[in-house]
């Protein structure tokens, strides 16, 4: 079975909960620029502070723990 198919049979059961706001989880965190930088990005010449797509590749287990703590809480659904 689909990922597609499963969720609109589940969707005909019940409500899905979709997780929370990303962009409030990670703000949570306090990061600095060094954070969103990590090692790859260390020489990069733009300010990368902000730019939360990144933190999957430099700061992985942060956005593990975020999608972990929204499962926990009952989503359904969660996104990158």
């Amino acid at each position: 079975m689909t990922t597609a198919t499963t969720l609109t049979n589940l969707a005909h059961q019940r409500i899905l909960i979709i997780d929370s706001a990303m962009g409030t989880m990670i703000q949570r965190h306090k990061l600095t620029e060094a954070d969103y930088r990590g090692e790859r990005f260390i020489d990069f010449s733009a300010n990368l502070q902000g730019n939360n797509d990144l933190l999957s590749i430099t700061q992985p287990e942060i956005i593990a723990e975020i999608h972990r703590a929204n499962l926990e809480a009952g989503a359904d659904i969660i996104e990158t």
